[in-house]
């Protein structure tokens, strides 16, 4: 009867393990958004309007499961690459406690510095706000960011 108890108990410790592992690949990192952020700085750097391009449409590496880059306008807040708010002042949108967060990524947009900014947004497929932090930076004529799931 131990045996069978003990047995039971490591499946269900492998079943949880195998479901945590799969959850953590379904979603990106703070490492890998940080280092999406990098790379987007040094494409924009060498051909902004190139690289807007390229984040709109999730080309060379710039969309990677729930991980891309979004940008705006630095000057005006329009945003200018994002998957659904092409064309939106980045400065209105708000999470889903009612939160400004716009004004805080704009304000955040800062050249030579990556700040981070934490707020609440659904997850993609879901509609419950959850913690995540976007990794926010000046560049150019453009404020940049890839944010993350915490």
């Amino acid at each position: 009867m131990r045996k069978a108890t003990l047995l039971s108990a490591m499946a269900s410790v492998a079943f949880l393990v195998t479901a945590i592992v799969a959850d953590a690949q379904q979603f990106g990192s703070a490492a890998e958004a940080k280092a999406m952020l990098e790379k987007a700085i040094a494409e924009v750097k060498a051909n902004e309007a190139a690289a807007i391009e390229k984040f709109k449409k999730g080309e060379a590496g710039y969309k990677d499961r729930d991980l891309y880059v979004f940008c705006f306008d630095a000057k005006t807040g329009i945003v200018t690459a994002h998957p659904s708010l092409i064309g939106t002042d980045i400065r209105v949108l708000k999470d889903k406690t009612g939160k400004v967060i716009g004004e805080d990524i704009f304000a955040a947009a800062k050249d030579g510095t990556v700040t981070t900014v934490d707020y609440f947004f659904p997850k993609p497929g879901g509609t419950d706000p959850v913690a995540k932090q976007s990794f926010v930076t000046k560049v150019g004529g453009q404020g940049c960011a890839v944010g993350y799931y915490k």
